[in-house]
């Protein structure tokens, strides 16, 4: 589930599906409004796109869960945590100021799956024997 909700983020900085704003439209935001880093910029767009496709498939799972909770406490930390706990479900603060609720349930996942790993039908499970 974490994938497949965090995959059309990063298809929307990637591509420009879902009404997104493409790489050059995403990275002018990050490195211009946020101020970031090109490379973190970078990281993002990376981790949202090849982080949920890992994670859909179970191939390389708690790399990819350690890189998506990461990601995470860093989007709290630098845009969210002024904004409090709540998000902006009424419309009372302006846009996009959102509060870090969903951004613990994401977290919550990726910490699971961080502990877990990927299951027995993931493609880690397949790929487990040549590694031992």
């Amino acid at each position: 589930m974490l994938g497949l909700v965090l995959f059309p983020h990063g298809a929307q900085k990637l591509f420009g599906w879902f009404g997104g704003y493409g790489f050059s439209g995403t990275m002018g935001f990050f490195t211009g409004t946020v101020g970031l880093p090109w490379i973190v910029g970078l990281s993002v767009i990376l981790v949202e796109v090849l982080g949920s496709i890992f994670l859909l498939t179970g191939f390389v799972t708690r790399g990819a869960a350690l890189a998506v909770f990461g990601l995470f406490v860093g989007i709290i930390l630098v845009s969210h945590l002024k904004n409090g706990f709540w998000m902006n479900w009424y419309g009372q603060h302006p846009a996009g100021q959102e509060g870090f609720e969903y951004h613990l349930l994401v977290l919550g996942m990726a910490g699971s799956l961080l502990l877990s790993g990927g299951g027995k039908y993931s493609v880690d499970a397949m790929l487990s024997p040549w590694f031992k």
